[in-house]
């Protein structure tokens, strides 16, 4: 069965569902002599872990991971790299009353119409658990493009429900970004956050919202002129994240509402003899190929799909039935889903330096 692997030069397949024994990751495709250790992967997971903060599941797992092959004394090997997360505070009763129900506007119905079959404990495959394997891959891609080609990749919270932050996309900084649990770089509009997320949790609902990612000190000519455009490859994985319902680059629908004249961005002498542009409403690809200024990419996630609020939806037999799910979940995604943004697009841009390389000899 396909579907569990992404990429071509740095290409990662992830294993393992909710609640069973652990989830993990293999990468193959990373260079060797990579300074590595489990330390860089374990500060990622961290930022996507349960528990982390009352914003977010309650599920305490430690997500501590084990990395198994393609490494030693601290360098890659250029083999490929095995990494395990074992799962803990799993708590498959808590599902018994879904066995045979299909959660609304979840994966049970589809996956059971798809196999024949699906795992009920907390959605198996479909669980956000699943990309404990990207972000933990998505560490090692951002080593990789940060050592050889100094680009950084930076996400964070940009709106939850109607509540809009007002950020500056050139200046945020990390530390800006961890400040506080609802990964939103403005105090104020954090504040209206964490509000909103706490009476949606007292509420038996949930939120959904915008991550906004940009990549910064990028290159040129990354991506393919045709199917495997940039943009597109971008679009892929990022619409393959748990939850993830849209995505904008660049100006994105709002550039419909502008004319050619003044949506086209101009060219300009830049440093180092390469051309710049006034503006990026391309959000830094052009003809599906990098054009080195930053890239802007916005990921629209929706409302958490499992809620403790009465709910209808039938059962296998077609019968009516009402549920009111338990177990421990997300009012809001977006806090958590910042670090699954930055690990997929790291992924997507690793796989296109190295694809690049090979392009010029």
């Amino acid at each position: 069965m396909g579907g569990n692997s992404f990429g071509e030069r740095f290409r990662v397949t992830t294993f393992g569902e909710s609640h069973g024994g652990g989830v993990g990751v293999i990468i193959d495709g990373c260079p060797p002599m990579l300074e590595l250790d489990e330390a860089l992967i374990q500060t990622e997971l961290d930022r996507r872990r349960p528990g982390q903060s009352r914003l977010v599941t309650q599920r305490q797992e430690a997500d501590r991971v084990q990395i198994f092959s393609g490494l030693f004394e601290g360098l890659t090997l250029g083999t490929p790299i095995g990494m395990l997360v074992m799962n803990t505070d799993a708590r498959p009763g808590a599902y018994d009353n879904m066995r045979d129900v299909f959660r609304p506007s979840h994966a049970d119905y589809t996956t059971e119409a798809k196999f024949g079959i699906r795992n009920w404990q907390g959605g198996g495959r479909a669980s956000a658990r699943e990309t404990i394997g990207r972000v933990a891959a998505g560490a090692i891609a951002r080593k990789v493009i940060e050592k050889a080609a100094g680009i950084e990749v930076l996400g964070c919270v940009t709106s939850v429900a109607s509540i809009q932050a007002e950020i500056n996309l050139n200046s945020f900084t990390r530390a800006d970004v961890e400040a506080d649990p609802t990964r939103c770089p403005d105090p104020d509009a954090a504040s209206k956050i964490t509000g909103a997320i706490d009476s949606a949790r007292r509420d038996g609902n949930s939120l959904g919202g915008i991550v906004t990612c940009v990549a910064r000190s990028m290159i040129p000519g990354l991506g393919e002129p045709v199917f495997d455009k940039l943009d597109a490859d971008l679009a892929g994985g990022l619409m393959s994240l748990p939850a993830a319902k849209g995505i904008e680059i660049g100006s994105g629908f709002a550039g419909t509402l502008m004319t050619g004249r003044e949506h086209n961005d101009l060219f300009v002498p830049g440093p180092e003899g390469m051309p710049k542009t006034t503006t990026n409403n391309s959000g830094g690809i052009q003809g599906g190929i990098s054009n080195g200024a930053d890239l802007v990419i916005r990921v629209a996630f929706k409302p958490t799909a499992t809620i403790s609020s009465p709910q209808e939806t039938v059962d296998r037999e077609n019968n009516s039935q009402v549920l009111e799910a338990k177990g421990r979940h997300d009012p809001c995604v977006l806090p958590r889903a910042v670090p699954m943004v930055e690990a997929m697009v790291c992924l997507v841009l690793a796989d296109h330096f190295l694809r690049q390389q090979s392009t010029n000899i």
